[in-house]
């Protein structure tokens, strides 16, 4: 077992956690089931009291839980000091086979705690309370997924062994690489970079033609676009080095944390366009979403253009 300070405040976390889940995921199988608005009964007077002992629970761990990604992200950084080869957290990701699952795991659960938290946030502004059978069914799986997220994360944690030689993200993301993330290489760079501005102008373009279903699927795609764009393209003018690929190293203080800033901006562009599709306050999630990949998309371009004006020439 691998324990630092950081990580054995995320295990105390997870299992205070998943002890409260519990008990949520218990009230929201007896919410979905028997439900019912329309009764005046006692049990549908018990069953309100609890909806909203439940609620309350799961909205505070799923809080939690999102902030907590980028103390897992730092702890990961952090303890990368210590394991041989290992120069940020994608040395410590590639230490063992769950890390990049554990990962990914992460990322979906981000957003779909996110999008429960804007379910609830409508479904108590309504004094009908209309989505709470939905909120409480929608949890049913999310609890699972968290359950996942937290036995992969033990797992992870557990099998890192700090004297076994680990690949450096030098020698990860790279063409040379044997790993999966090795095969994105093989993509043309001017094509995914014309992919990302024109994929941004199509969400653009639907933010005033207001189709919410289009501009919600435009910035679902707008993820993995930006991603693998930031890892191909937009790192390496963040780090000045046209052989630096990691989309970790930047999290780091040599480069001054935007790394945080950078993904914030882009949860916070997408989730709001993805949460178009059904928010009540659609003109605001618009606004949001428009406003927060922008940021983004500026924020990246900068980095080429000050290289270029520094350099006089593209990496």
């Amino acid at each position: 077992m691998f324990l630092t300070p950081e990580v054995l405040a995320i295990f105390i976390l997870n299992a205070v956690f998943a002890l409260f889940a519990s008990i949520a995921f218990f009230l929201s199988v007896r919410i979905y089931l028997k439900w019912n608005m329309n009764s005046s009964s006692a049990s549908q007077y018990e069953l309100e009291k609890q909806s909203f002992l439940g609620a309350t629970i799961i909205k505070y761990i799923l809080i939690t839980k999102t902030a907590l990604f980028l103390f897992f992200i730092f702890t990961l950084d952090k303890i990368s000091n210590v394991i041989t080869g290992a120069m940020c957290a994608a040395g410590v990701v590639d230490a063992t086979q769950t890390g990049a699952s554990l990962i990914v795991l992460k990322i979906l659960n981000i957003y779909l705690f996110a999008l429960w938290l804007k379910l609830h946030a409508q479904d108590l502004s309504d004094k009908q309370q209309p989505y709470t059978r939905m909120k409480f069914g929608f949890f049913i799986p999310l609890f699972f997924l968290f359950a996942a997220e937290v036995i992969l994360e033990t797992v992870m944690f557990s099998s890192i062994e700090i004297d076994k030689m680990v690949s450096c993200c030098g020698s990860i993301y790279s063409s040379t690489s044997t790993s999966v993330i090795s095969s994105l290489f093989l993509l043309d760079t001017s094509v995914l970079v014309a992919l990302f501005y024109g994929s941004y102008l199509l969400i653009v373009l639907f933010y005033f033609v207001k189709n919410r279903y289009i501009f919600s699927f435009l910035n679902f795609l707008f993820i993995p676009i930006s991603l693998i764009s930031l890892i191909l393209f937009f790192g390496t003018y963040i780090y000045e080095l046209p052989s630096h690929h990691c989309p970790f190293c930047f999290l780091q203080s040599d480069y001054y944390y935007v790394g945080y800033l950078v993904y914030t901006l882009l949860f916070l562009g997408t989730f709001h366009g993805i949460s178009v599709s059904f928010s009540k306050e659609r003109e605001r999630s618009y606004k949001a979403s428009l406003l927060f990949n922008s940021l983004y998309v500026i924020l990246l371009s900068m980095y080429v253009v000050v290289y270029y004006m520094k350099n006089g020439v593209f990496l």
